[in-house]
């Protein structure tokens, strides 16, 4: 998917040009925008469970019909060759392919995405897999979850049945989404599938996603084509101290450790940070962690995939309220374990509908670190955008300027890393289409495309008509 990129020279003419080969995409992930929840074989995910639960979702929605993408598959292709992407990063269902996480494939699930890459593939466009990205077959939750060993497992198995299926055309593969996510906001703050609100086991989902990863990573390279690239996509968050006290450092290595070196420490190093062991210990002694899981999710990876949305604001605090104003939903449970002392600050500036602050200067600085951290690693921004309350005006049309004027800030920081030093290979905007926001239904809207949901019918915004021209050209316009 990625290739070493030939670096651009900073002369004026040339200051917002991106290197050659550089990959430009849009993603998507399975449950926010399928639809067909009980087609084909297709069995209850997590989500599914969780959004049909009552005060779960906002409006009571679910992703039973999402954008009906299972259905408009070869309308949404056409429209992504219209637009000039290069790259397509989707989701693969596990309940679609696997419905009781165990045993054979269901052939009608898999033929739905070898469909799909066939007709990716015929447009030019690169097709960019991902295994998980949240919807965990309900049988497994039922059976323990992510919290169980036996979940890494069973991952490793679909792993290798998607391998076999796909192996053969799909040549960028990802193992997992935002464990992060999938840990501490299923397992411990519970506003995402599956709910459940235990700070010890998000540790234990976390070490196990861990294990998971490597499992699926050797899966993989058992299977795939030779010059196939494996990667993970994590949310790496960009701590910054409130202020320049010795107790707000402290926050922030202490948050540090649990958003991002619970998982670049295993995955990257072999080994978790002894900070984020100290920090916890109160709440387990990690017995959980057997030997040769280390060695396990440590594997060779092609590049490390990068989401960003806005920075993290942390500061000490005497306990009360400390996670409130994380950014990640409203709960009486942390998804924090050990940081009871830290509070979470909204930064200064614009926000987007999802009340995120607008500040591209964290996504450079954490492509610096990353850089830094890991320089033999090339990166790929697989998520970046923001949601605002677009509507379609009495012509039809979706005019977002705000949405321009965020991508064209994130991408110039991009571009600024990238002069700096940086090995960032490609740009997957969030996202291609309006779609099921997790526990915000539909009523968030991050979409390029615009999608009337009544009727399923898609408008490119003029935030996609302007990505369309970055990506047909690989230079990006000024304000």
């Amino acid at each position: 998917m990625v290739t070493a990129a030939h670096r651009t020279a900073s002369a004026p003419d040339a200051a917002r040009t991106f290197p050659k080969g550089f990959l430009w995409g849009s993603a998507t992930a399975s449950y926010q925008v399928e639809g067909a929840a009980a087609e084909d074989g297709r069995t209850p995910s997590i989500w599914d469970t969780y959004a049909r639960t009552p005060g779960r979702v906002r409006n009571g929605d679910t992703g039973d019909v999402a954008t009906d993408h299972y259905h408009r598959r070869s309308e949404d292709v056409a429209l992504m060759a219209e637009l000039g992407l290069g790259a397509y990063r989707f989701s693969l269902a596990w309940p679609r392919i696997q419905p009781t996480g165990r045993g054979p494939a269901v052939q009608k699930g898999l033929d739905f995405y070898r469909r799909l890459v066939d007709e990716l593939l015929e447009k030019g466009i690169q097709p960019v897999a991902t295994l998980y990205h949240w919807d965990l077959p309900q049988e497994l939750e039922d059976a323990g979850g992510w919290p169980e060993r036996a979940t890494a497992e069973r991952f490793a198995e679909y792993a290798a049945l998607a391998a076999d299926a796909l192996g053969d055309r799909v040549k960028t593969w990802t193992t997992l989404n935002e464990p992060w996510c999938s840990a501490f906001l299923g397992y411990g703050s519970g506003v995402h599938a599956p709910g459940r609100t235990d700070p010890v086991a998000a540790l234990r989902a976390a070490h196990h996603l861990n294990l998971a990863h490597g499992l699926a990573v050797q899966a993989l390279r058992e299977r795939v084509r030779a010059d196939a690239q494996v990667s993970v996509t994590l949310n790496i968050h960009h701590v910054r101290p409130l202020t320049g006290s010795e107790g707000d450092a402290d926050a922030a290595r202490r948050i540090d450790a649990l958003a991002n070196r619970v998982f670049t420490g295993p995955m990257l190093n072999g080994a978790y940070p002894e900070d984020l062991l100290k920090d916890t210990a109160e709440l387990t002694d990690w017995s959980f962690v057997q030997d040769g899981d280390l060695r396990q999710a440590h594997q060779p990876l092609d590049f490390l995939g990068v989401n960003y949305y806005t920075p993290t604001v942390v500061s000490e605090t005497d306990g009360s309220g400390a996670h409130t104003s994380d950014g990640h939903g409203n709960s009486s449970h942390s998804p924090w374990p050990g940081a009871d002392r830290v509070a979470f600050h909204q930064p200064p500036g614009d926000t987007t509908a999802m009340g995120w602050a607008v500040d591209p200067t964290g996504l450079y600085d954490l492509l610096r670190r990353l850089s830094a951290d890991f320089p033999r690693l090339p990166l790929v921004i697989t998520e970046n955008g923001a949601a605002f309350d677009d509507y379609a005006d009495p012509e039809g049309q979706v005019n977002d300027p705000a949405r321009i004027a965020y991508v064209r800030g994130h991408l110039a920081a991009v571009h600024q890393a990238i002069l700096d030093g940086a090995d960032v290979r490609g740009y997957f905007l969030w996202s291609l289409l309006d779609n099921f926001e997790w526990a915000h239904g539909y009523s968030k809207r991050f979409g390029a495309v615009y999608v009337d949901y009544p009727t399923g019918t898609r408008i490119p915004k003029a935030s996609a008509r302007w990505y369309s021209e970055v990506a047909r050209t690989g230079v990006l316009p000024g304000a």
